[in-house]
């Protein structure tokens, strides 16, 4: 098996696992197909926090063993978060954005809460190659939830949910009839999705290189510890990206604008 075919079927089962947390994104994904275009991912982003045994390293490991490689890095001062995305030699493969909680930044309540999960977690599970995409290993209760997301909405959804894809991206250079953001947006919009509107529904510009929305994520039935609630899980992103002086299209990531995406997940105010 070659390796991009080892990453397009790791991917699969990635997808699998996403859109049983985000219905919306299938549902998107369809109504696309269905106007004839052929859906490329742009990229994955994952979640997690700084725990020794947890961070960015440990999650990327099954990526890079397949041959994906460091290509930049983002810092989050507001967020208190530090994310790495990686590339893979076939450009055709989408890139890997992966993100984490800063611990020693946050709260002593944050802190801890984390990381007596991450002491629930068995070594095995960790060095399992579908980890990245194995959900939580640690009970929850809503109390703990809520008052997470008081201080930072990022580690209640890594609480409530562990270790899966936040959200897939929609390549807009490779749609046909989709090739304007603000056009997809209002279709998106007409077809009853909400977007993200943190600092308006287009992130970037064409001169930063990147231009980039989404959809905000959708509520799902979540068990807890003590009952049933209604939170937000996963959402679909799109970004168009443009060409650099050299004439290849730019595959970073713009700091400020993944900032407003990453409230995508947040609860309802």
């Amino acid at each position: 098996m070659t390796q991009s075919k080892q990453v397009e079927d790791f991917l699969l089962k990635m997808w699998a696992d996403y859109i049983k947390m985000n219905p919306q994104a299938d549902k998107i994904f369809n109504l696309f197909s269905q106007n004839g275009e052929t859906v490329l991912n742009d990229h994955i982003a994952l979640r997690t926090f700084n725990h020794p045994t947890l961070g960015i390293k440990s999650l990327a490991k099954v990526f890079t063993d397949m041959g994906y490689k460091e290509a930049g890095e983002y810092f989050f001062k507001e967020k208190k978060l530090y994310a790495q995305h990686f590339e893979h030699p076939d450009s055709e493969l989408p890139k890997i954005f992966i993100s984490e909680l800063e611990l020693q930044k946050v709260s002593a309540f944050v802190s801890e809460t984390l990381n007596q999960c991450a002491e629930q977690i068995p070594s095995s599970a960790i060095a399992d190659k579908n980890f990245s995409f194995s959900g939580r290993h640690w009970n929850i209760n809503y109390s703990t939830y809520q008052k997470l997301a008081e201080e930072s909405e990022y580690a209640s959804w890594v609480y409530a949910f562990g270790f899966r894809p936040n959200h897939f991206t929609v390549s807009v250079n490779h749609l046909k009839h989709f090739t304007d953001l603000a056009k997809l947006n209002t279709y998106l919009k007409d077809n009853g999705f909400k977007l993200n509107a943190s600092g308006g529904e287009i992130k970037g510009t064409p001169a930063e290189l990147l231009e980039q929305s989404s959809t905000m994520a959708g509520e799902i039935q979540w068990q807890f510890g003590n009952g049933m609630y209604s939170i937000p899980a996963c959402y679909y992103e799109f970004a168009k990206r443009y060409p650099m002086t050299s004439g290849k299209l730019y595959q970073g990531f713009i700091a400020k604008s993944a900032d407003k995406i990453f409230e995508s997940t947040n609860r309802a105010n």
